[in-house]
């Protein structure tokens, strides 16, 4: 695997795709491997593998001239992340350091530098009001670890499926979801949060302000089709990476999982691999 330190320049773009596979297994059967092998990406973060180690030895689960590394669930077929990476990583952090992350594999971080890269699966709440408050839950305790990380002031790159829209623009039906699960006001109060007094940017929506832009759509009523959809996968990075993101677009072409990638270039500082 190439060093960094030798490699990035600031005339270079550092690519990183966010992906929910929706089952890695899946993806790969409707040729995700193939295209991701074309977009020369520097890192992948993928979510909800929905798969086990033994089930990611297979080759066709893996990208030439990439490292890679996993976060399973507990439960079979459930949850799970992972970090396809061209540069070898200094560290490797697996969990959250509390069951609801660990048990259902749920994140994973990789060190390259002094810049830290998650691939993080955040719970639904769709299911029922118990697992709402599993939601709130992880919110609350993701939250200190978000601030904890901003007081050491790691550099940070946190890719993943959060299943919230953050704002009206986030989502195509608005006005009949706000009492769903993903458009709660508690849920929007704490992205508002995230952005403005802990110290991330929405990297898309630093340099993409325009509407119907989503990443996940229904299977149910030719959402897909018509464009009826929910952005809710994101790449938040620390304040300090504000001005890095140059180009960002939602891969739509073909269709992989319920979720679309989620494809951003960044402009990082060579200091960050030093």
């Amino acid at each position: 695997m190439r060093s960094l330190a030798n490699n990035m320049t600031l005339s270079k773009p550092f690519r990183i795709i966010s992906f929910n596979a929706n089952g890695i297994r899946s993806a790969a059967k409707k040729g995700f491997f193939e295209w991701a092998s074309l977009q020369a990406a520097d890192v992948i973060c993928i979510q909800e593998l929905k798969a086990q180690a033994a089930d990611m030895a297979h080759d066709y689960l893996t990208l030439k001239n990439y490292e890679a590394y996993f976060h399973f669930a507990q439960k079979k077929g459930y949850s799970g992340v992972g970090i396809y990476t061209k540069h070898t990583p200094d560290k490797v952090l697996t969990g959250l350091g509390f069951p609801l992350a660990d048990d259902e594999g749920r994140h994973l971080v990789i060190k390259l530098g002094r810049l830290l890269i998650a691939s993080a699966y955040l719970p639904s709440g769709t299911s029922g009001e118990q697992r709402q408050q599993c939601k709130f839950d992880f919110l609350g305790q993701y939250e200190t670890l978000l601030r904890n990380w901003r007081k050491k002031r790691n550099s940070m790159i946190i890719c993943g499926d959060f299943n919230i829209a953050h704002r009206a623009i986030d989502l195509k039906n608005w006005r009949s979801n706000q009492k769903n699960s993903g458009f709660l006001p508690e849920e929007r109060a704490w992205m508002d949060q995230l952005f403005s007094n802990i110290g991330y940017i929405d990297s898309f929506r630093s340099i993409n302000t325009e509407a119907d832009q989503f990443t996940w759509w229904s299977n149910r009523g030719r959402a897909w089709e018509k464009n009826v959809g929910w952005r809710i996968d994101y790449q938040i990075a620390t304040q300090d990476l504000l001005n890095c993101p140059q180009k960002t677009f939602i891969y739509k072409d073909k269709r992989f999982s319920d979720h679309a990638p989620l494809i951003i270039d960044y402009l990082l500082p060579t200091t960050l691999f030093d």
